[in-house]
């Protein structure tokens, strides 16, 4: 989770708001919207960027190499996402488990929170609790969908 708030903290310095969601598995998901003209080759150097980044950064903790060998014991930032041939669980999608939890939008006041706590289950959601949390804080996710943003180029924002 902490790799999480160092990939916003990159992104907020290069003027960018992010957003994170569960998958409804084990994972986090940051998304940075952009809603304007870019391609995904542009988009999938700017993650792999960041992610190497990352990986120089916190080499204990944080891969960006796909090799299922370099990522015991570490979070892979999974930069080939942005790529038109990948797919990733939609927001409030349920999994297929023995105790089905849904893919959930999150504040970042609430992964600080379970972050402190120690608690990941506080990050395991049903589809009552999604309905629930949608009642009362509205929907989280619009923004990723609305949100105007450009991608810096790397080299102004000396990446």
């Amino acid at each position: 989770m902490r790799v999480s708030f160092w990939w916003r903290e990159i992104v907020e310095r290069l003027g960018l708001e992010s957003f994170a969601k569960t998958t409804g598995s084990k994972g986090l998901q940051v998304y940075v919207p952009l809603n304007t003209p870019v391609s995904f080759d542009d988009t999938k150097t700017f993650a792999r960027t960041l992610a190497q980044l990352l990986t120089r950064e916190h080499p204990n903790d944080v891969v960006y190499d796909m090799k299922k060998s370099l990522r015991t014991g570490k979070v892979l930032v999974d930069w080939s996402q942005n790529d038109e041939h990948k797919t990733t669980v939609c927001v409030y999608s349920l999994r297929a488990k023995e105790r089905p939890t849904a893919s959930t939008s999150v504040r970042w006041e609430e992964l600080e929170k379970v972050h402190r706590s120690g608690d990941k289950d506080a990050l395991e959601f049903e589809s009552e609790t999604v309905i629930r949390r949608a009642e009362k804080l509205g929907d989280l996710f619009a923004p990723v969908l609305t949100l105007k943003q450009k991608l810096p180029k790397l080299e102004e924002a000396g990446l």
